[in-house]
């Protein structure tokens, strides 16, 4: 597996190598080991999967502490953009943003650790989208930043998505105060 650091710190993609042949393919997802030999030592407690039309927008969403959560996403069926903001505020990249399209083709992964708010919008219709958790969901902790913050200025190439009202109603990043 082929693990790729971006310009967010703590934030990788993953890149699985996929053995294809006539029959399909076969690859692996996760190895704790392979993992925790590229720094990755992580205990996951909780797997999260969502079915979404073309055009569903999902974020930017996370959770505070003592229950924030790092979270290993991936595409089963479809494809997304995928999003990662980093919202720890010492940070050198505090409200900067990365992004790329995991799909079933390419199998690629994405680490997103705590202190990061994330989002997904949906380029296929039935895209089916897996997510490992390293804490549990909490209602009380979890958290939302506007999508289409002005100051973030996030390039979803979507027009008009398909929002949940919570998503609808998330801050502006310049009125949000980051716990990390």
């Amino acid at each position: 597996m082929e693990i790729i650091e971006t310009k967010l710190k703590g934030v990788v993609v993953l890149k699985p190598k996929v053995f294809a042949d006539a029959r399909g393919y076969f690859f692996e997802s996760y190895n704790y080991n392979l993992f925790k030999q590229a720094g990755l030592d992580l205990n996951f407690v909780q797997d999260n999967q969502s079915l979404s039309q073309k055009g569903v927008l999902r974020g930017l969403h996370f959770q505070n502490n003592p229950h924030a959560q790092g979270k290993l996403v991936r595409v089963i069926t479809g494809a997304v953009f995928d999003v990662a903001v980093d919202i720890r505020k010492n940070s050198p990249t505090y409200g900067q943003w990365f992004g790329l399209e995991l799909s079933e083709e390419n199998k690629w992964m994405m680490y997103i650790p705590e202190g990061f708010a994330h989002g997904f919008a949906t380029l296929r219709d039935n895209t089916v989208f897996s997510y490992k958790c390293t804490n549990f969901y909490n209602k009380a902790s979890e958290d939302c930043i506007l999508w289409n913050d002005e100051q973030l200025a996030i390039d979803w190439n979507i027009e008009n998505p398909l929002l949940s009202e919570k998503d609808m109603q998330g801050k502006l990043f310049k009125d949000f105060v980051s716990l990390f």
